[in-house]
């Protein structure tokens, strides 16, 4: 769009694409935290409690697989032929999950359903630099976290009901009801778009090595052995380094060139929503079992409880949404403190506090992701050269969704050293905990470090 294009969210040449980017924002985010409150049951009914954090990293993997490509799918296939087949792969994904027997069924229709989910929130940041002018950027970043905001007060009232019902399958089931609403919404509001094949080609070598990176990283959440975990961690480090090597040297690239480089504005925002990320899902994994047990709480109590990680991130991303770029290095920084702070604190909290105590702690972390996400994703997309706006805009999810599937095959290797393989033990939990959730603190530091020279 040029100068003179709307700048209204409501006009009516944007309001149709907006309200299907909430739509497939809503998918990822509903579904996030509907899964985090019944996976407790689900683990209580088919078993796998020692996978329980290979269930989180198949879907993660899922997703940084189809995020990672979703650039150059949009130019392969054209946006609306990308979004509609993702959105389809995702209702499929859920249909497995929702008929599994056993926990491997479970784990490959997780593994499914983040192909599809991953796609469909990269391919809404695609949407949104090619859809909208620049100077929009932050209030629509602002205005779809009115979504998380509606998720995190449904997502855990959905989970919590089906769960207390004994029906945790019937989740799943109205997942794949509202893909396939998403999927017709995108045929028709999306316009029409012929794909560009030739610079459509999927760079094969950096997607191996990220998947066996990702892969021996989730490998060290399920083995017993503290030194064959550790093994495995180092290699999938190893592996996702060598991704970032080839991808810098080669002409068919899925990240930015400037995804590993620190001295540019593109790598320090990557590495900031990566850091930051690995370091708090283990609050999403672990917390509502955690909740559950040290409090005798239900799952709905749970995942409200865990929710105000959202609902901290859609109060401040709601508020702060409209400052100005002249200002946002501030909020960069100051959030990235926050993070910092609010992951201290809901270390102690999930471990030790009330729930209470625990709520707010979650809710001060959330509100540092509020603070500074849009920010740090505007300057990492705005830094990037012209030709790779579309990859810039699929790495912010995608650095996330690898910082995610990290740190949530981190939690669930230390989980199991610490002796929760086979659930949360309450006389455990107080210590052990701290140790679990405590641990992961570097990380943070990582994150407000790169994020306090990005906001220079």
């Amino acid at each position: 769009m040029n100068a003179a294009a709307p700048s209204r969210l409501v006009d009516k040449a944007l309001a149709p694409r907006f309200a299907l980017l909430c739509l497939g924002v809503w998918l990822n985010a509903a579904d996030t935290l509907v899964t985090a409150t019944i996976m407790p049951s689900v683990a209580r009914e088919i078993g796998g409690y020692q996978y329980f954090g290979w269930s989180v990293a198949a879907y993660l993997t899922g997703s940084i697989v189809a995020g990672a490509c979703s650039g150059k799918l949009s130019t392969g296939l054209g946006l609306r032929a990308a979004t509609a087949l993702t959105g389809l792969i995702y209702a499929v994904g859920c249909a497995m999950s929702a008929l599994a027997p056993e926990f491997v069924t479970f784990i490959l229709g997780r593994l499914i359903q983040g192909l599809g989910a991953g796609a469909v929130v990269a391919l809404c940041y695609v949407a949104i630099t090619a859809l909208f002018p620049e100077r929009l950027w932050p209030r629509v970043y602002g205005a779809v976290a009115g979504v998380w905001g509606a998720a995190t007060l449904l997502g855990p009232l959905l989970g919590g009901l089906f769960a207390a019902a004994g029906f945790w399958r019937g989740a799943f089931w109205l997942f794949v009801v509202q893909a396939v609403i998403f999927v017709g919404a995108v045929l028709v509001m999306l316009p029409a778009d012929k794909g560009d094949t030739g610079r459509g080609r999927i760079p094969t070598l950096q997607l191996a090595l990220l998947v066996v990176g990702v892969s021996l990283i989730g490998g060290a959440g399920v083995v017993a052995s503290p030194g064959l975990a550790a093994t495995l961690a180092v290699g999938g480090m190893v592996g996702m380094a060598a991704m970032l090597a080839v991808n810098a040297r080669t002409h068919d690239r899925l990240l930015p060139r400037n995804a590993a480089d620190l001295r540019t504005a593109t790598g320090l925002g990557l590495l900031t929503i990566f850091a930051t990320e690995a370091a708090v899902i283990g609050f999403t994994v672990y917390g509502p079992a955690f909740i559950q047990v040290r409090h005798h709480a239900s799952p709905l109590t749970a995942g409200y409880v865990v929710g105000a990680i959202a609902a901290g991130w859609t109060l401040c991303a709601m508020v702060f949404g409209h400052t100005p770029a002249q200002k946002d290095g501030r909020l960069v920084r100051l959030g990235a403190g926050v993070i910092l702070v609010g992951a201290a604190l809901s270390a102690w909290a999930t471990a030790r506090g009330t729930l209470i105590e625990t709520a707010a702690a979650f809710a001060v972390l959330g509100a540092g992701f509020g603070l500074a996400h849009a920010f740090v994703a505007r300057r990492a997309i705005g830094a990037a050269p012209a030709d790779e706006q579309a990859m810039a805009s699929s790495a912010v999810p995608t650095s996330q969704l690898i910082g995610g599937a990290a740190g949530a095959a981190g939690a669930g290797a230390l989980a199991n050293v610490l002796g929760f393989s086979h659930g949360v033990d309450p006389t455990l939990a107080a210590s052990h905990g701290l140790v679990l959730f405590g641990a992961f603190l570097p990380l943070a530091v990582v994150g407000f470090a790169a994020a306090w020279r990005l906001g220079r």
